[in-house]
C-alpha cells in the first residue's frame, strides 16, 4: 500500500475532516461567485439607471422651458383680452377692415 493510503485509512476521522474541508471551502466559492455575479448585475442596473436618470431631467428641463413660454403665452393673451374690451380695438378693427375714418381725418390716396 501506498503510504497515503496506510495514513487515510489510519486516521478515518482526518478523512472526515478534509471532506468537510473540502465542502466548506466549496460553499464559501459559490457564495463568493454569487455575490460577484449579483455585483455585476448590479453595476449593470445602476448604469441603466443613470442613463435613465439623465433623460429624464433633460426631459424635465425641457418641460419647464415649455411651462414657463406657456405662461407667457398666457400673460400675452390675457392683455390682448383687455386690449380687446377697450374702444381702441374697436376703432383700430374698423379702420383696418371696414376703412372707416373719423369725420375730422383727413385721408390722403396715392395716385398710382
Amino acid at each position: 500500500m501506498s503510504k497515503r493510503r496506510r495514513m487515510a485509512a489510519a486516521n478515518p476521522q482526518k478523512r472526515k475532516k478534509n471532506s468537510r474541508l473540502r465542502r466548506y471551502r466549496r460553499s464559501i466559492l459559490m457564495i463568493c461567485m454569487v455575490l460577484v455575479s449579483l455585483s455585476g448585475v448590479l453595476a449593470v442596473s445602476s448604469v441603466s439607471l443613470q442613463a435613465k436618470n439623465e433623460e429624464y431631467k433633460a426631459q424635465e428641463e425641457e418641460l419647464a422651458a415649455q411651462i414657463k413660454e406657456e405662461e407667457k403665452r398666457s400673460k400675452e393673451v390675457e392683455e390682448f383680452e383687455e386690449y380687446v374690451k377697450t374702444d381702441d380695438y374697436i376703432k383700430d378693427t374698423a379702420e383696418e377692415k371696414l376703412n372707416l375714418v373719423d369725420p375730422n381725418e383727413i385721408i390722403f390716396k396715392s395716385s398710382e
